[in-house]
């Protein structure tokens, strides 16, 4: 039991480490391979899948070479990388130590498979205890901090995988050891499903904030906790407890079938629903497999050498990894290249069901090396810790009589990454604080993507600047854009916009400002998506209509990434609605990239009455484009 315990406390370790390694990697193809936009998504794709593919070769190195060494080695240079990153400037050293150590878990991976036939118990708490610590970190994982907390967290969990790695000992579990390919071919499907829905503090959070939409007031630091608790729980206990038997089996694979549909119908009223399925149903799908005998258990495949059921496993591992990055770039390819994308996640949780309720249970289990119900408590209880590092938003409220001047920052955030590839809270909120704005409107917001890491990128800016947002989804319910007010936000509606053969999706976000005693002004947020090798002037048209029936006479601003420039058709769509460029006098003014700026695609527009001064495109490298900013002076009352 001891020895189990060890095992499972390894490779529970392990699976952290990786999703760490992931959730920098992962990122870093968008933002470090891919280069403004400028690199096809084919090549990006191919990038990351081929790592993978590489990864098939690993079961034969492991034949040959014997699964102890390997696996030694490749833990060793798992946790090299992901101490590393913990120090790298970003850029290509950052995606190249992210690369390898993708390549050396996958590699560590097939060489745990070899001698071992039941993960579950260490796959089931890698997953939980990386969420659940996901959440106390506020969604901004140890590798971003910095800082001698970080470090020393970071190199004690390192450590202790490394010299888990290195123990010697016999199989961990007891049995006959011809088990194990179905556990470890779920392994990958398990870790997307449980990343991109089931287990994500971030979608669990964004999930929340669709119950009270639109109300543009402060969140609690328990906002969004108690859903990913309850996942979590759900997940581990279904997860680590034996399944019922017959036709009641099917509970597991129908839930988590039900969750993936509900996530795929890209709603916000529907992510929590979604979400705790999903958990439940992944948990329980991992049990029937960890109740099952594998495939060469019968008296027919008796005589298979160990070797051989070894490299069963291993190549098992490997496509399911496989099947993890196929899901993974092709859910979050399709907004570059236009295609339907809901089916992704509902073929993965049917591949998943599938394996679970096909595999043969066996008639005596041995007992999992955790109780449930304890693991389920304790990795609970420290999803709960998420209060201590969350940040309290004030509550915007009026002041002494409406303001004379409001000082507006637009911004396009990229997911809050930076031009190095590292996720930069800092660098946002420094220069978004350095302008003292009273709104502050952001493109490209990002509030759970698997592909950028699952953060809360919108909940954590305004943290960082407290200020409360009302937000507006675009491309699905957890991406898109925003307006931040230190004061009240009132009638929030949100737009689509004509998609006119832009792949992702596009929208207008509209509030009203109550500055007092009265007083209104409408603010609306949009980032215009051009079609290939087109401006984009039918959304531009269609967001100028919007704002100026929203307004109805009220002064008015709309500004965002518009990427469109002075002068071209899609601009001129915004002055014939009778509104004034703030940045008019300022010309030219360049926002993007933010290196080297040479495009004036970032903009606020005013209606007449409210009088612009002070514009500015402070430059940072926070993002890919420069945040703008202007000082209105409201008309007299």
């Amino acid at each position: 039991m001891r020895y189990r315990q060890l095992t499972t406390g390894t490779l529970a370790l392990g699976v952290i480490l990786l999703i760490d390694v992931l959730r920098v990697w992962l990122p870093g193809i968008i933002t470090i391979f891919g280069q403004a936009a400028s690199t096809p998504a084919e090549l990006m794709g191919a990038f990351a899948l081929g790592w993978f593919v590489l990864a098939l070769g690993a079961p034969a190195v492991v034949r040959r070479v014997g699964a102890r060494p390997v696996t030694v080695v490749a833990a060793v240079l798992l946790a090299v990388a992901r101490l590393a990153l913990t120090a790298t400037p970003g850029g290509r050293t950052q995606l190249w130590l992210a690369t390898a150590g993708l390549l050396a878990g996958l590699v560590w991976l097939v060489g745990v498979a070899a001698d071992t036939d039941r993960p579950v118990p260490g796959l089931a708490l890698g997953f939980a205890v990386n969420a659940a610590l996901h959440a106390v970190l506020d969604t901004v994982d140890l590798v971003w901090r910095g800082g001698w907390l970080a470090w020393l967290l970071s190199s004690v969990a390192v450590v202790l995988f490394v010299l888990g790695t290195a123990q010697p000992g016999t199989r961990a579990d007891g049995v006959t050891g011809t088990g194990g390919v179905r556990d470890w071919l779920l392994a990958g499907p398990a870790l997307l499903l449980a990343a991109m829905v089931a287990l994500s503090p971030a979608l669990a959070r964004t999930g929340m904030s669709y119950l009270v939409a639109g109300d543009g007031v402060a969140r609690s630091p328990l906002f969004g906790l108690a859903p990913v608790s309850v996942a979590v729980a759900g997940f581990l206990c279904t997860a680590l407890t034996r399944p019922p038997r017959g036709w009641s089996r099917a509970y597991g694979p129908v839930a988590l079938l039900a969750g993936a549909v509900l996530f795929a119908l890209d709603r916000g009223d529907l992510l929590l629903p979604a979400i705790l399925l999903a958990a439940v149903g992944l948990g329980a799908c991992l049990a029937l497999t960890d109740d099952a005998s594998g495939p060469d258990s019968d008296t027919a495949n008796a005589s298979d050498n160990a070797s051989a059921r070894a490299a069963r496993r291993g190549y098992s591992v490997a496509a399911g990894m496989l099947v993890f990055a196929l899901g993974a770039v092709g859910y979050y390819s399709a907004y570059d290249l236009g295609y339907p994308n809901a089916a992704v996640p509902v073929l993965v949780a049917g591949l998943a069901a599938v394996v679970a309720f096909a595999a043969r249970p066996v008639v005596h289990r041995l007992p999992g090396p955790f109780p449930p119900l304890r693991a389920a408590a304790a990795v609970t209880a420290l999803a709960l810790l998420a209060p201590v590092l969350a940040d309290d938003i004030p509550v915007a409220s009026n002041r002494d009589g409406p303001p004379e001047r409001l000082t507006v920052v637009a911004y396009n955030i990229r997911m809050g990454f930076g031009l190095d590839g590292r996720f930069d809270l800092p660098g946002l909120t420094e220069v978004v604080e350095r302008q003292r704005p009273d709104v502050v409107l952001l493109s490209e917001v990002d509030r759970a993507w698997l592909l950028n890491g699952g953060h809360d990128t919108l909940d954590l800016l305004a943290g960082r600047l407290g200020m409360p947002y009302v937000f507006g989804p675009a491309a699905d319910p957890v991406w898109g854009d925003a307006v931040l007010s230190r004061w009240p936000m009132r009638d929030p509606r949100s737009l689509p916009l004509p998609a006119v053969g832009a792949p992702t999706g596009a929208q207008a976000l509209a509030v009203t400002l109550d500055l007092g005693d009265g007083v209104r002004t409408a603010v609306v947020s949009t980032h215009l998506q051009p079609p290939p090798g087109r401006g984009p002037v039918v959304q531009a048209r269609a967001v100028a209509d919007f704002a100026t029936r929203y307004a109805a006479g009220r002064p008015l601003v709309v500004a965002g990434d518009l990427n469109t420039e002075p002068g071209d058709e899609a601009y001129t769509e915004f002055t014939d609605a009778g509104l004034t460029d703030a940045f008019a006098t300022a010309r030219p003014l360049a926002t993007s990239p933010a290196d080297d700026p040479r495009q004036q695609i970032d903009h606020i527009f005013v209606s007449p009455g409210l009088t612009p001064g002070d514009p500015v495109a402070p430059r940072s490298t926070a993002s890919d484009h420069l945040p703008v900013a202007v000082t209105l002076t409201l008309p007299p009352r």
